[in-house]
């Protein structure tokens, strides 16, 4: 067992966000984030402009992480980084910085699947926030994933129900885009529902088999009922946006939990944790706090900062890992795309 503690620097540059986190043990002694506000003009994530954004952060995201934890250089323990799934450019942005810095230091390199960090965000030592027990059922909602994930320890888990076309992420952001809002358009879907009445235009459901997802033919639905809507009033959308908003969210909250209570009833586990930056949206958090009363369940929601990509969910990684002396060398490639 170690007795002194370990301290983790965690590197973060899968998309458009770059993070760095210092972590003492479990605990987390700096989050930094920088946004990168490029994006807003085009829509969405520029690829190219996102890993030389990372390029320009870097360095003055991990100096501040490491002047706030007021930890130095020399004292860190190893350096965790996201290997993927990502964008390739910024990958390799954070990749490069981790490896470089690891072996001027001398000290061990921790490669991180995005998509595991994101589930064991609950494992943050964080006062006023249980952590599940093995085995529990993990939702990981982002603009790229939604998958169920039954995870059985650390490093064993399998993914029991995935989408088989869009994430849910992206169905609120283009729905955001087709009623004209801003990117990102998730999070005002969510401000503009909580002021609607989420019954008030009714959406279909996919019928997908099993814990399956999809979300490409709800994205169309709701595209050709806007299109449908403005021919007969040009002003449905500033008349109605409220409603609308409410309505998309009550479909995407009921394909979810549609497929949680069905993951319930095939493993038997009542233990229900979400993660991803969707899981930030308030419509899921009060509906999943419901389901606590309403199916018997433990649900586990994390604080709010660990939803969203940064680097601290990269960190506890890093630390359950350097537990186990599961280190990598500077052989270890960025992927795009992982094994999960």
């Amino acid at each position: 067992m170690h007795q002194k503690p370990i301290y983790i620097l965690a590197i973060e540059s899968s998309c458009d966000d770059t993070a760095a986190a210092v972590m003492q043990n479990d605990k987390v002694l700096s989050n930094i984030v920088a946004r990168q506000a490029i994006h807003e003009q085009y829509g969405g994530v520029v690829p190219e402009l996102a890993s030389r954004a990372h390029q320009q952060n870097i360095v003055p995201v991990i100096d501040v992480a490491l002047k706030k934890a007021n930890v130095s250089k020399e004292q860190l323990s190893a350096i965790a980084f996201t290997q993927g799934p990502g964008l390739m450019g910024s990958l390799l942005v954070g990749s490069s910085f981790a490896k470089s810095m690891a072996m001027a230091l001398n000290i061990p390199l921790i490669a991180v699947n995005h998509m595991h960090a994101h589930i064991l965000a609950h494992f943050i030592d964080e006062d006023g926030f249980d952590k599940p027990e093995f085995p529990f059922i993990a939702l990981t909602i982002s603009g790229g994933h939604t998958q169920i994930v039954k995870v059985n320890g650390f490093f064993d888990m399998e993914i029991i129900g995935e989408t088989t076309d869009d994430a849910v992420g992206e169905a609120f952001d283009k729905s955001a885009k087709i009623l004209g809002l801003p990117y990102p358009g998730g999070p005002l879907v969510d401000k503009y529902a909580q002021l609607g009445n989420p019954k008030a235009y009714k959406f279909t459901k996919p019928k997908m088999p099993n814990l399956d997802f999809s979300f490409s033919g709800l994205k169309t639905q709701i595209l050709y009922f806007i299109q449908n809507n403005i021919k007969e009033n040009p002003n449905f959308i500033d008349e109605n946006r409220n409603d609308i908003c409410a309505s998309i969210q009550n479909i995407i909250i009921e394909i979810l939990m549609e497929k949680l209570k069905l993951a319930v009833q095939q493993t038997g586990i009542k233990q229900i944790a979400i993660g991803g930056g969707v899981s930030a949206n308030s419509g899921i958090r009060n509906t999943l706090k419901e389901a606590e009363k309403k199916y018997g369940w433990k649900t586990f929601i994390p604080k709010f900062e660990y939803t969203t990509d940064n680097a601290a969910m990269i960190g506890i990684v890093g630390y359950q890992r350097f537990l186990e002396n599961k280190f990598n060398d500077a052989s270890v490639v960025s992927k795009a795309r992982i094994d999960f």
